[in-house]
């Protein structure tokens, strides 16, 4: 009997992200859906359409919009309303008496990193900022069944 073991494949490591991949989170391609975005004003608990998702992450999204004007470090509160998709609800509701209940928006802050001018348009894309973690778990949940963007 020898004691000898032979090595069969050896799977080399994973390779470190570099400098320029900085997500913690992987995008998710919903530009063909016409996801609409508003701009959230809750003083008077009135919205105004900001523009529409073109892709969206559990911790942030990347809007395209008409709207010049706004600035990296800008924050904007947003208000994101998505379709149930497999019978999954985005976000979730604390507040009911009976415990947790599915809900399909979210009104928080966003915090704008990028703001790319694309012919007429801007591509303006933020971190979500005050999200709790049941709700970016959920969106997290809710994006696995979603495209992923390149």
């Amino acid at each position: 009997m020898s004691n000898r073991v032979s090595v069969i494949s050896r799977k080399k490591p994973a390779p470190k992200p570099t400098g320029s991949e900085r997500r913690q989170h992987r995008r998710h391609d919903l530009e063909g859906q016409e996801i609409p975005v508003d701009r959230w004003d809750s003083g008077h608990k009135t919205d105004t359409k900001f523009g529409k998702i073109v892709d969206l992450s559990s911790s942030g999204v990347r809007i395209r919009t008409t709207k010049g004007g706004v600035k990296p470090d800008n924050q904007i509160r947003v208000r994101l309303e998505l379709p149930n998709y497999a019978g999954i609800s985005p976000f979730i509701s604390s507040g009911s008496q009976s415990g947790l209940s599915p809900r399909n928006d979210w009104i928080g802050w966003m915090t704008v990193n990028r703001v790319v001018q694309v012919g007429s348009e801007y591509d303006v894309a933020g971190q979500l900022m005050d999200m709790d973690e049941v709700d970016r778990g959920m969106l997290g949940l809710y994006l696995s069944t979603q495209p992923l963007a390149a």
